[in-house]
């Protein structure tokens, strides 16, 4: 096994869900130093154009793609296996946030927006893509995205989105149970603050400087600083951990 980070990613196929945002872009580049090929999904077009173009690497694809028609997802692994070579991984970041600041101003659609998006399509998507891999014989690796609330519970109108998070990390217990014979591993990365548009988007400044003086660390991560802990996952390092669930948050949560 040669020791870098992507150890065994070299021409593996590697779907990155949500690869027009922050960590989704950093998640991307990552992948490609290890010379493996990325399809980059999410809703822009010209965003994801953009990132491709701005990889080393060679064999990548960019595709625009609304996740929440489910229906859409077998195609879409499809030509993964096609245009790629193969799917071995699946990075699931897809999600979307939508800031309340208390329980009343919940609305029915705040909830389901974000639980078509960060629940139902990753449940989904994960088996379409864990089908394909067990067609294929090789194994593989699928990586979900939790969030600090799946622990802390969120608190007023944040309660919806960490429930939703609450749900990834249980899904992905339970996948990693079914996949495991097929040696597809299935893990959460749960990250704390990081410095992205999801975070800073109606955010109070005082707050922002909070959450720093509250991280061990001391400062909000960047999306880099993310991408390293899912390329691990995805690595022939990580093929005995299934069913984690990574805190990645400087500290600000320990467990």
């Amino acid at each position: 096994m040669a020791w870098s980070v992507g150890a065994g990613l070299e021409g593996k196929g590697v779907i990155v869900t949500g690869a027009a945002g922050g960590i989704g872009q950093a998640v991307a580049r990552a992948f490609d130093t290890t010379g493996a090929r990325v399809m980059a999904v999410d809703l822009d077009q010209a965003k994801l154009d953009e990132l491709i173009v701005g990889l080393g690497g060679r064999g990548h694809i960019g595709v625009a793609a609304d996740l929440r028609i489910i229906s859409s997802h077998d195609a879409l692994v499809e030509r993964a296996r096609r245009e790629l070579g193969n799917v071995y991984v699946l990075a699931n970041l897809a999600a979307v946030l939508r800031r309340r600041s208390s329980l009343e101003e919940i609305t029915e659609d705040d909830w389901d927006f974000q639980h078509d998006i960060n629940l139902k399509s990753a449940f989904f998507l994960c088996r379409a893509a864990g089908k394909a891999m067990v067609a294929q014989g090789h194994g593989g690796r699928i990586i979900t995205f939790a969030s600090q609330g799946w622990w802390t519970g969120g608190f007023g109108g944040s309660v919806v989105y960490a429930a939703s998070k609450g749900g990834i990390v249980s899904m992905t217990r339970g996948l990693a149970r079914t996949f495991g014979p097929h040696r597809i591993t299935v893990n959460a990365v749960s990250p704390g603050q990081v410095n992205t548009p999801m975070l800073v988007t109606g955010l109070a400044p005082a707050m922002y400087e909070a959450m720093k003086e509250q991280t061990p660390l001391g400062h909000v991560a960047e999306p880099d600083e993310l991408a390293g802990t899912v390329v691990f996952l995805a690595s022939d390092h990580a093929r005995y951990i299934t069913g984690a669930t990574i805190n990645v948050s400087g500290g600000f949560l320990m467990y």
